[in-house]
């Protein structure tokens, strides 16, 4: 029967004949080895303060990460919704302008038959009704182009006669009055123009 051992000896215990205050010694070498490897329950309790405040940092870092990504967030709802305001006004503005302009152009043949009333002898009355009326869009942006005697311009003129002539093009004679609307061509004199 083999026990084992090369030679076929018996085991024998390493304990074996070990006094109580040796294996009393040995098992405070064993705690502190223990204790140098990372076992012992006290250094463990001494090392959670420094695990704790670490995870605590790392809390913190997350949580100011987070508060600075919905501060971002915030900022970029802001933006958008002061951009909104803006571009809302801006059409706001832009739809009365363009309703006022298609009121004024509307009105444009009141003014021509006023016009010819006037070249065909109608009264002073007649004369302040034009008046009044073109005061009063005056004000908010309507001009006349009454261009008798200036130099053609194809921006602000329609041409519908010509007359031979010395020169550059010059409006000899106005048809039917051009208006503009807070600068911009509503429509074009209608004009005879004499020269070359």
């Amino acid at each position: 029967m083999s026990t084992g051992f090369p030679g076929g000896q018996p085991e024998e215990d390493p304990l074996a004949g070990i006094s109580p205050e040796e294996e009393a010694l040995m098992e405070e070498a064993a705690e502190a080895f223990a204790a140098a490897a990372g076992d012992d329950p006290r250094i463990e309790v001494e090392a959670d303060p420094a695990a704790a405040q670490v995870e605590a940092d790392l809390d913190a870092a997350a949580l100011a990460k987070q508060r600075d990504d919905y501060l971002d967030a915030l900022r970029r709802v802001q933006a958008d919704f002061e951009n909104y305001k803006k571009r809302m006004v801006r059409q706001q503005t832009e739809h009365l302008e363009r309703a006022a302009e298609q009121l004024v152009t509307k009105l444009l043949p009141v003014f021509d038959t006023v016009d010819l009333a006037i070249a065909h002898g109608g009264g002073e009355e007649v004369q302040q009704i034009w008046s009044l009326l073109f005061d009063t869009l005056e004000k908010e942006g309507l001009e006349r182009i009454d261009p008798l005697g200036k130099p053609f311009d194809p921006n602000e003129h329609e041409a519908v006669m010509h007359e031979p002539g010395e020169g550059g093009p010059e409006v000899v004679d106005v048809m039917r009055a051009g208006y503009r609307w807070k600068g911009r061509v509503l429509r074009p004199a209608m004009v005879k123009v004499k020269g070359s």
